[in-house]
């Protein structure tokens, strides 16, 4: 029996009387982390209040796929053809330093050129640009805003925490699953916790050999979906820097990185998983896995990555440069969810304290060459 996709509609989200107060308190606790960053981050630079490690900008290709079932042929995915893209990978953390001190929790940030269609910016609407700003992890480990505001707070204290060896480790879980003492008993954050542990415990491995998944959901044209770029299996049996020990070396993933690149070409699938269920596939509780037997996900499109050279030390400036925003889509791809909502203004106003404090300008490019390959198109400096 085929699957029956769910609709969206505009009520498949639920809405928070509290949302834009909880909101600007987020903001403000952001930019004040990112003003802070110049001093404390240890760059002299103002830092991503999250990712604010780069492991390397790479140039690629998105080819989107002919003859797609009507279902996935949405939005953008509903006209084959070939894309300019560039790539940031990045360690998940607020902090910059050693990788050993940062975890495994690594994103790929996808910029897609040529794309037609104004984006859900209202600042920047006509940029011809998409974006995807993924994860490591099929889960996320905060829901709502009202979470967000606790959990920012420790994580971006969380070095201070855990200085302090097990009694730190406890008082950091202990508040956690609390909201620092803001939550009522029955209401702890017990579901957000353990998957918070469960990414902790992601293993590290070169950041080619992840899959990425969009977090939270979101819109598929007339359907619900959740998106991961997963390595092409040929590709990925040829990598050989496959197991990663982050007490090796201050720096272990961005040499892997670079070494693969220099070698050989790579490739991603990019998928599309639809919802079949809002019971066991909900678009407000990303702690919850979305199970592959309800809904497998299908590949809509290539992610070539051409075999190039990322070693300079330029590569990570222009990468720093960028900005990448899960709201840099048309609205055929809205994400869906109280935290994917809270992503949109807070990485905005992240970008915007983060450039001026950098001294930086914040356009978006048209292409990858105008900004690995400036010569030719000018001097470009610009954009989260």
């Amino acid at each position: 029996m085929a699957a029956q996709f769910v609709r969206y509609t505009s009520d498949v989200e639920d809405d928070d009387p509290h949302f834009a107060q909880h909101l600007q308190t987020v903001i403000a606790k952001t930019e004040n982390y990112i003003t802070e960053s110049v001093k404390a981050g240890g760059t002299g630079r103002a830092l991503r209040d999250a990712h604010a490690k780069g492991y390397g900008l790479v140039r690629g290709e998105v080819e989107i796929l002919d003859g797609l079932p009507p279902e996935y042929a949405q939005g953008i995915y509903a006209t084959p053809g070939t894309h300019d893209a560039l790539i940031r990978f990045s360690n998940g953390s607020p902090h910059a330093g050693a990788d050993a001190r940062l975890g495994a929790a690594t994103g790929l940030a996808l910029k897609i050129f040529g794309i037609d269609g104004p984006t859900l910016l209202e600042d920047e609407p006509d940029t011809g640009t998409f974006d995807y700003a993924n994860i490591n992890a099929p889960i996320f480990f905060c829901n709502t805003v009202e979470h967000y505001l606790f959990i920012q707070e420790l994580f971006l204290d969380a070095p201070s925490y855990f200085s302090r060896g097990r009694p730190g480790a406890h008082r950091f879980f202990t508040e956690f699953v609390t909201g620092k003492g803001t939550l009522d008993q029955d209401n702890w954050a017990w579901d957000e916790f353990l998957a918070f542990l469960r990414l902790s415990k992601i293993p590290p491995v070169n950041v080619l050999l992840s899959s990425y998944w969009t977090m939270g959901a979101v819109r598929h044209g007339d359907y619900i979906a959740k998106v991961r770029i997963t390595p092409d299996p040929h590709f990925a049996a040829a990598v050989v820097r496959r197991d990663i020990d982050p007490a090796s070396a201050p720096e272990v993933f961005r040499p892997a990185l670079q070494a693969e690149l220099r070698e050989r070409p790579y490739a991603f699938d990019i998928q599309v998983q639809l919802c079949t269920d809002l019971e066991r596939m909900p678009v407000e509780d990303t702690t919850v896995e979305w199970p592959e037997q309800l809904s497998p996900s299908v590949t809509v499109a290539r992610l070539r990555l051409p075999q190039q050279d990322i070693s300079g030390p330029d590569n990570l400036e222009k990468m720093d440069s960028l900005s990448f925003t899960p709201w840099r889509v048309t609205a055929e791809h809205a994400p869906l969810g109280n935290i994917m909502r809270v992503r949109k203004e807070v990485y905005r106003h992240s970008s915007i304290e983060r450039h001026k404090l950098n001294q930086q300008p914040r356009t978006e490019p048209r292409s990858s060459d105008e900004v690995l390959d400036p010569a030719r198109h000018g001097d470009y400096a610009g954009g989260e």
